[in-house]
């Protein structure tokens, strides 16, 4: 019986539910309200975002695939292409963090192969609480681990990735996983069920009961006690099989035997059969007694809304089933003609030689409510803002000091050395630097992979925050030598039923949007998160952007470490008197507060187009992008990745805190032999970017001076040992509750 408990348990509204009884001109059965229930959730169907997400552009002269398929494809030139998405699996990560993220990096993996390209590296973009509350020293580590596990094990690098640590994160982190892939620019696969007749081929795994009811409540807030009693709905990963299932993929493309391809992600064979239905305007018929099952008694139901792992769903031609089933009983996986496609428009359901389920395919696929959810008006820059009439510091040096210790800022290497990120001998760049980098064999071509959000600047200006985070991330494409192409993002935020949050949702996507056409980066995937509220505390606005750029020649790759003594250094862009949402205020005062720095999109595009200039044409020895942390922190990177130190005078011209540690955007730190400077200052002007001189590369002290006063001289192998050492003593500290 449907009723008004079962429609709660299913997370459908009345509205909804009076909208499912109107299409199908009668009552659902269970089997067609869990089906509707998964593809209308929030996290399949967009309703509450997809009328924002228009705003975006997604066009472009390298735009093979824009958004709505398993993954976004730009060409790269050569006959190549590269594929890449960016997802979440945030509540199954808080819920059980081994296996969600784990899941996390198999479910894109699949995203990124389903489109006919080889994974090549992955990155992740985490958001964690603080260290010591409770769980998260546990959840640091499972999280961590998931994710090697999983790479590691499949023999996908990790190569790069951003861990931001704050209050906002205590009782609902993030997991964001990107990856990338290339592929034939003529041999791009598409999740589309096509020709009627053609069979429908269930395979990889076997399906079980875990994971199922995964897409409704990662589209639901939660209480934190609830996090033990919803472990059944997150998926367990099994690397191995998914290694199998992908090799047997690829060889399968090599061949004319494949109609369409889609993923079992969320909603599993529900939301691979409906919308490869959908999108090709035709219907299917599948027999659920034929899917491979693990588990004895599986419903319909069960077999339907199950999100196990490593499967996918395809369409065969007719008449090469034969060839298709072959491969992948020769990877030792399951492989079963479960159904056919029909021209009804229709996906038609037995079991056990009954109907179970009938249900038009359109309405489900691309036909779910569209809701404009209310919004309050925001007020960014509301202050008062403390920091402006504080007296400065007394003691700078002490000040770096302490940032650079701090979980956001002080190295990560206690994470990253736990991922492969060398394996498959792709890597140019490894993490650590602005952006990773991986070569493209048999060409001279390189890519520049980049995740980037600053939540902090998002939580004063979601708009700003929005733009910046495009900016900063094509400023550390562009710090590599690489050319900004295309980017995917993943849309993390609260509760969007809440006007403040649905505020702060279309402001961000504003600000992306018109980052995205000022630096003529189209957005080509991507992924929203809501509901990621406990208790009713929704999380800091996290849209976290995933940016891919491309170098022609890699072996003009730029690092951010100071290589050369004698080398001179340079600080391009202006810096502006702005504390704000730094670092600065929240770990050397201990608050947060605003206002978010200034974003001037045309500045951006002009420093982004001289970076890489600076590169191709061989000036610089180093480029790093001016980030978290501010001035000082970037010439401390520099210093401490090089092992050289450096002499710099400069002019402030704003306040000395400011100057230091300000998060001022569009600025970057190069250097170059002194035979290139006359070049450097020349192209700067052309492309009309401020260019500053600031000293040299040489010895073993970090020394910064205003005018003739010293603010900061360190030994730089100080400021490393603190740097080096501080994340993993601070983790090694933290309770473990």
């Amino acid at each position: 019986m449907i009723t008004e408990e079962v429609i709660r348990e299913h997370n459908l509204s009345d509205e909804e539910y009076a909208r499912i009884q109107e299409i199908l001109g009668r009552e659902p059965n269970l089997v067609e309200l869990g089906i509707f229930s998964a593809m209308w959730s929030e996290h399949c169907s967009y309703k509450s975002s997809r009328i924002h997400l228009k705003k975006f552009p997604t066009t472009g002269p390298r735009v093979i695939q824009g958004p709505g398929e398993n993954a976004g494809v730009v060409d790269i030139g050569g006959g190549l292409a590269v594929a890449f998405k960016m997802e979440s699996h945030n509540h199954p990560s808080f819920i059980e963090p081994y296996q969600g993220a784990a899941t996390g990096v198999g479910g894109i993996l699949r995203d990124v192969f389903t489109m006919g390209a080889r994974p090549m590296a992955s990155l992740n973009s985490l958001r964690f609480g603080r260290l010591d509350a409770p769980r998260m020293k546990h959840l640091v580590d499972g999280v961590v681990r998931g994710i090697a596990g999983y790479g590691n094990c499949i023999g996908i690098p990790t190569l790069g990735g951003e861990t931001t640590f704050h209050k906002g994160y205590d009782g609902n982190i993030l997991v964001n996983v990107m990856n990338v892939g290339i592929v034939p620019s003529d041999r791009i696969f598409l999740g589309r069920a096509e020709g009627a007749g053609n069979p429908v081929v269930y395979v990889g795994s076997k399906t079980g009961r875990d994971g199922i009811h995964g897409a409704t409540m990662a589209s639901e807030e939660f209480a934190a006690d609830e996090a033990s009693q919803k472990r059944p709905t997150v998926q367990v990963g099994d690397p191995f099989t998914e290694k199998l299932l992908m090799e047997a993929c690829l060889e399968l493309f090599r061949t004319d035997a494949v109609v369409g391809i889609q993923d079992m992600g969320a909603a599993g064979l529900t939301s691979s059969s409906f919308e490869m239905a959908g999108r090709a305007g035709s219907g299917v018929e599948i027999d659920l007694s034929k899917v491979p099952v693990r588990e004895t008694g599986m419903t319909p139901y069960e077999i339907m809304l199950s999100e196990s792992q490593e499967r996918m769903l395809l369409v065969a031609r007719r008449d090469r089933l034969d060839e298709v089933l072959a491969i992948f009983h020769k990877w030792e996986l399951d492989a079963v003609e479960i159904g056919r496609v029909t021209d009804s428009g229709r996906v038609v359901l037995f079991f056990e030689g009954r109907i179970v389920a009938d249900l038009p395919a359109a309405p489900l696929s691309d036909r779910a409510p569209v809701y404009d959810r209310p919004r309050t008006p925001l007020a960014p820059g509301a202050g008062p803002f403390r920091w402006r009439e504080e007296p400065e510091p007394p003691d700078y040096a002490a000040c770096l000091k302490q940032i650079l210790a701090s979980p956001n800022v002080a190295e990560k290497s206690w994470i990253w050395t736990q991922y492969d990120h060398m394996v498959q001998s792709n890597t140019v760049q490894r993490p650590g630097g602005d952006a990773a980098v991986m070569r493209v064999k048999g060409t001279t071509k390189g890519i520049a992979m980049k995740s980037d959000v600053n939540p902090f600047f998002c939580a004063f200006d979601p708009y700003r925050g929005g733009a910046i985070a495009v900016a900063e991330a094509a400023r550390s494409i562009a710090a590599t030598g690489a050319r900004p192409v295309a980017i995917t993002d993943c849309l993390n935020f609260g509760n969007p039923e809440k006007p403040e949050v649905m505020a702060q949702f279309e402001a961000a996507v504003r600000g992306i949007a018109d980052a995205c056409r000022a630096l003529e980066v189209p957005v080509v995937s991507g992924n929203v998160s809501l509901y990621n509220e406990t208790d009713g505390r929704a999380i800091p606005p996290t849209p976290t952007v995933g940016m891919v750029g491309l170098m022609e020649d890699v072996g003009k790759h730029v690092r951010v470490a100071f290589r050369r003594a004698g080398d001179l250094v340079a600080v391009l862009g202006d810096t502006r008197d702005e504390l704000g949402a730094s670092e600065f205020l929240r770990t050397v005062r201990g608050r947060d507060e605003g206002p978010c720095p200034e974003v001037d999109l045309d500045a951006e595009k002009r420093l982004v187009d001289l970076l890489a200039t600076l590169a191709e044409r061989g000036i610089v020895a180093s480029m790093h992008d001016v980030s978290d942390g501010g001035l000082a922190v970037a010439l401390a990177e520099c210093a401490m990745q090089g092992g050289l130190g450096a002499t710099l005078s400069l002019e402030p011209g704003v306040r000395m805190s400011a100057f230091l540690f300000g998060e001022t955007t569009g600025r970057a730190v190069v250097s170059f032999a002194p035979e290139h400077e006359a070049a450097a200052r020349a192209l700067a002007k052309e492309k009309g970017v401020p260019f500053a001189a600031a000293g040299w590369v040489g010895g073993d002290r970090l020394t910064i001076s205003a005018g003739s006063r010293a603010v900061i001289d360190e030994p730089v192998a100080t400021l490393t040992e603190l740097w080096r050492t501080a994340f993993a003593r601070a983790l090694e500290s933290a309770d473990v509750l």
